[in-house]
């Protein structure tokens, strides 16, 4: 008698689905999650196990990305009680706003031992415009290091000529490292990243997309944009380095872009010095250690202008979805009014709630997304949620003068965030992301400036005309939000 081969493969199929079933349960936090994975295994046979395995996985869990800069027990104890240390005599200085926001700052001090420092220049700068020319003078005045990575370097105009610069800076004997996503970035793969190695620059990608494990590689992406010269200067922001960040005639920018990034000089650096050391020795497999060269005595690096600066980050190798807590304490800690900006926005359970919860006890919440996104899908997904915003009093801008990828934060006009991060279930969940974190009134004053001129181009959403629209587009918008979770 001939073995039944389909009703074998039916009973492995079954057990295997119990598994994954099982599996999904134990491993994932959301309960929302969870039964999104549940119901996608059931409907969508094997192509919906694949799709768990490759997107679902919570590897924050599993920490396969865990990376130290120290390995030393001993002395990694000693930094990190020399950080409690400085970030204690810093808030004892009594900055109106670290005390006012005092409990993010305890907050961040203890989950990623992120440094309050003080003694800092903090520099905004508005569109690839701003960015470029400061970032090319910087990189020529190297004189020891240059780090620099990205989520997205693209083989253009820019591209190729900070990559002269890099190039020229190593053969004058500058250690010159850059780590670019190989997702992100995978127009450099063939020719400009060869040019690169040629010219004398340490370039890797972060975490290569092999054909074998594409999805989870896929998914799990390095979104930080930062620079660092000497260890006294760093760049960070929103901005990628891609000629459609520049509006000017002649490059690739049909569509205005508007965005935000910073420079910073002082203390601060060390944290994004920090994370990009820990990238590297991930992705290069080399073991950079903390020495003077990487980490300057910060009596040399602290600046005339005196701004408190803390970094947030966080990704799969950290403990805990640290940016998320991050917006979430800042929600909480607002008494009169926040600014937001953010091109993404699938805000997910919890930042829902903590908006919803400000704005009906009454603080005054404006949050400025694009007209037009470069993803329809999150796009739709987004508007399903601004239903209940509206309801609760928050305003809500939809950005008309082009795509608008800045993220910004600004609660009370005494703290601002500005960073890599979205909005969004990716950027706390999955993506490596960095924001910094400024306590200082006059840059926020700056920063709420810049959103209220951002407004001037803006198109702000009737409550009662977004509430009667027709039930087939909510439906469709609705139906869109069930995939929040994978988007």
């Amino acid at each position: 008698m001939k073995p039944d081969w389909i009703l074998i493969g039916e009973i492995i199929y079954m057990i295997a689905l119990l598994i994954v079933s099982l599996r999904i349960i134990y491993d994932t936090r959301s309960s929302t999650k969870t039964l999104a994975y549940l119901l996608l295994i059931l409907f969508v046979p094997i192509i919906g196990i694949f799709i768990y395995f490759s997107f679902g996985v919570n590897y924050r869990r599993r920490k396969m990305y865990s990376k130290k800069l120290v390995q030393d027990e001993a002395l990694q104890k000693e930094l990190e009680d020399k950080i409690q240390l400085h970030s204690q005599n810093v808030f004892a200085q009594g900055n109106p706003s670290v005390v006012y926001n005092s409990r993010l700052f305890r907050y961040l001090l203890k989950d990623g031992s992120s440094v309050l420092t003080a003694h800092n220049h903090v520099q905004l700068l508005i569109n690839g415009e701003e960015k470029f020319p400061l970032v090319l003078e910087q990189l020529r005045q190297a004189q020891h290091h240059i780090h620099i990575e990205y989520y997205i370097y693209e083989n253009d105009t820019i591209g190729n000529a900070i990559a002269d610069v890099l190039i020229e800076k190593a053969k004058q004997g500058v250690e010159v490292r850059f780590i670019y996503d190989d997702f992100g970035s995978h127009s450099i793969r063939r020719k400009l990243a060869k040019r690169l190695k040629q010219g004398g620059v340490k370039a890797v990608p972060f975490y290569k997309v092999l054909f074998i494990a594409f999805a989870n590689r896929l998914n799990y992406r390095n979104h930080r944009k930062i620079i660092v010269i000497d260890g006294k200067t760093a760049f960070v922001g929103g901005i990628n380095i891609s000629d459609k960040y520049i509006n000017q005639p002649g490059l690739d920018n049909a569509v205005y872009w508007r965005d935000t990034h910073l420079m910073l000089r002082g203390p601060a650096v060390y944290y994004i010095q920090y994370l990009f050391m820990t990238d590297w020795n991930f992705c290069a497999h080399d073991s950079l250690q903390h020495n003077e060269q990487f980490f300057p005595k910060a009596d040399s690096l602290k600046q005339a202008e005196n701004k408190v600066v803390q970094t947030a980050a966080s990704g799969p190798d950290s403990d805990n979805p640290t940016i998320l807590y991050t917006v979430l304490q800042a929600i909480a800690l607002a008494k009169k009014e926040l600014l937001i900006t953010t091109p993404y926005f699938i805000p997910g359970e919890s930042i829902m709630e903590a908006l919803i919860v400000a704005a009906y006890s009454g603080i005054k919440i404006k949050l400025l997304v694009p007209g037009v996104s470069d993803s329809l899908l999150v796009n739709t997904a987004a508007n399903s949620y601004y239903s209940e915003l509206l309801r609760a009093g928050v305003e809500i801008y939809r950005y008309q003068k082009g795509f608008v990828h800045a993220k910004t934060f600004v609660s009370d006009r005494n703290l601002s965030m500005i960073g890599t991060a979205n909005m969004d279930h990716r950027s706390f969940d999955l993506n490596f992301e960095v924001n910094a974190v400024i306590y200082d009134e006059a840059l926020a004053a700056q920063l709420a400036q810049v959103f209220e001129n951002d407004l001037q181009y803006a198109e702000k959403i009737d409550p009662v005309k977004w509430r009667n629209r027709p039930v087939y587009v909510k439906l469709f918008e609705k139906t869109c939000r069930l995939l929040s979770p994978l988007l």
